[in-house]
Order: C-alpha cells, then sequence, then structure tokens
C-alpha cells in the first residue's frame, strides 16, 4: 500500500503562483512514475505535469512554462510548482503514483487503475 497526503491548495488571484506538495509513504520502492491531475467538476480527469523515477518530467500543453513538476527524495515527497496562473486552472488537484507503470491519461480522477494510488484531492481556485 502506498499513502499519499496533499497540502497546499487554496485561493489566489490571477498572475498569482502557488505550490502544491504531496507526501508519499508506504511501500514506495515500485514506485515508477509520480504527478498530478486535475478536475473541474463536471469535466474529465486531466493529467497536468509528472515526474518519473528517473527525473524525467513532462507537463501539459496548457501549462508549460508555467507549471512544473519537481521531487524531494529525501522527504518522499513531490511538489507541483504553479505560475501565472489563471481562471482555467481553477480545479481540485490530486497527486498521484504509479507502480511500474506510467500514470495514465483520462482516468477516474482519486480512483485509477488498480496500479495507481492517489492523494485526497486539494481544491485551487483562481479569481480576478
Amino acid at each position: 500500500e502506498v499513502q499519499l497526503v496533499e497540502s497546499g491548495g487554496g485561493s489566489v488571484q490571477t498572475g498569482g503562483s502557488l505550490r502544491l506538495s504531496c507526501t508519499i509513504s508506504g511501500s514506495t520502492f515500485d514506485v515508477s512514475d509520480m504527478g498530478w491531475y486535475r478536475q473541474v467538476s463536471g469535466n474529465d480527469c486531466e493529467l497536468v505535469s509528472t515526474i518519473s523515477a528517473d527525473d524525467i518530467t513532462w507537463s501539459l500543453d496548457s501549462v508549460k512554462g508555467r507549471f512544473a513538476a519537481s521531487r524531494d527524495k529525501t522527504k518522499n515527497s513531490i511538489f507541483l510548482q504553479m505560475n501565472s496562473l489563471n481562471s482555467e486552472d481553477t480545479a481540485v488537484y490530486y497527486c498521484a503514483v504509479a507502480l511500474r507503470n506510467f500514470l495514465p491519461q483520462g482516468p477516474l480522477c482519486g480512483r485509477g487503475p488498480e496500479y495507481t494510488y492517489w492523494g485526497q484531492g486539494t481544491q485551487v481556485t483562481v479569481s480576478s
């Protein structure tokens, strides 16, 4: 079992920044991919940014240059730095990890395939 606990969501004005954190514990030996999803109510779950066990990163085109996933191996934590936020970034953000696989596109947020584990979700609200 792997447990993930998120923190760092909240409200921010357009153009502002937020940093989400996710602490990972439990049986983490087989974690191969880590990242962040977001979901706007009623919409699909969207994979936003990832970082692999080899520190290879990927970001969705709409957030490239604004969002970046990173990690601190010593603290078993991953982060999502979000800059230049706009109203379209308002969503519930979930951290997730995959065991011996890549994080999938388009799962149900919080309830992905059996090889994934999820944080509880944190609300990010961007207002003008």
